[in-house]
């Protein structure tokens, strides 16, 4: 046994959670129908759960099919299997977003952090066009263990609050925009030459991403190794 299983078109790693504290989780997206089932058949017997992300709808009614337990969120486009295993969600991670269009990617996010045992304080449409909005959650927000900060078109929103929170903020650009936000690149662009200190940037809708980096901070921050 070498860690992990060979599947012939894929090797699932057995181990990761061992290594890594996380378990392998499915990129659902483009996997081939026979290939999506045997992946997730394989990991639900080894772990007794299984988390996808960017799933569709008729993957969904795939899985379900041989786990009538499945479960699929359309917004965030996470198709998991519970399982039985209950987790007690510990700290915060506060979830913002800029607008409701930034919704979908804060949701992956939010419920990767809330799968993996984090718990999750959801604070959406605070965008900066109207920051009177933002400042009326500053203290909801300065509770958290770590900040995830979503927003697409000039993606302004992780600044201000890196400049209002001790936490790290993870920021997310999202593709939201008109043309010249190029499909999230000026948000990125934005992100990664803010001003503002202790921010740190993943890829333009990497929901997934932020919410992995914030539970590891989380973890961390409640002492859990």
């Amino acid at each position: 046994m070498d860690g992990f299983a060979d599947l012939d078109f894929a090797k699932l790693d057995l181990t990761r959670e061992e290594r890594t504290g996380f378990p392998e989780v499915v990129f659902c997206s483009g996997k081939e129908d026979q290939f999506l089932c045997d992946i997730y058949d394989r990991l639900y017997k080894e772990n007794g759960q299984v988390f996808g992300t960017r799933a569709t709808k008729e993957q969904f009614d795939l899985i379900r099919a041989k786990f009538p337990d499945a479960v699929y969120d359309p917004v965030s486009r996470i198709l998991k299997i519970p399982g039985e295993k209950s987790l007690e969600l510990i700290g915060n991670i506060a979830v913002c977003t800029a607008g409701t269009a930034d919704i979908k990617v804060a949701e992956e996010a939010a419920q990767t952090a809330e799968f993996f045992g984090s718990k999750v304080t959801r604070i959406y449409d605070i965008g900066v066009a109207g920051i009177h909005r933002l400042l009326s959650r500053t203290d909801d927000i300065r509770k958290a263990n770590a900040v995830i900060a979503v927003a697409g078109m000039e993606g302004a929103l992780p600044s201000v609050i890196g400049g209002l929170v001790k936490v790290p903020v993870i920021a997310v650009p999202t593709s939201v925009g008109y043309g010249a936000s190029f499909e999230g690149l000026s948000a990125l662009l934005t992100m990664i030459n803010s001003c503002a200190n202790g921010i740190s940037v993943v890829n333009i809708d990497n929901g997934y991403g932020a919410g992995y980096i914030a539970t590891q901070i989380n973890r961390l921050a409640e002492g859990i190794k």
